[in-house]
């Protein structure tokens, strides 16, 4: 799936690098999570591709 946008995930903190990194998110009143998708999986609106909208 091809976008211009920004490519986003919300995944967990699994680096020792994670509590400083530019990536990181800390939403209030929630857990932290990085935004930064890693390499190999698949783009976070990918199953939406085959989504069929009834006209």
């Amino acid at each position: 799936m091809a976008s211009a946008e920004a490519d986003l995930a919300y995944t967990g903190q699994a680096f020792p690098e994670c509590p400083v990194c530019i990536h990181r998110v800390e939403p209030e009143g929630s857990l932290p999570f990085c935004t930064l998708r890693p390499a190999g999986t698949a783009h976070p609106f990918a199953a939406l591709a085959d989504l069929v909208l009834p006209e």
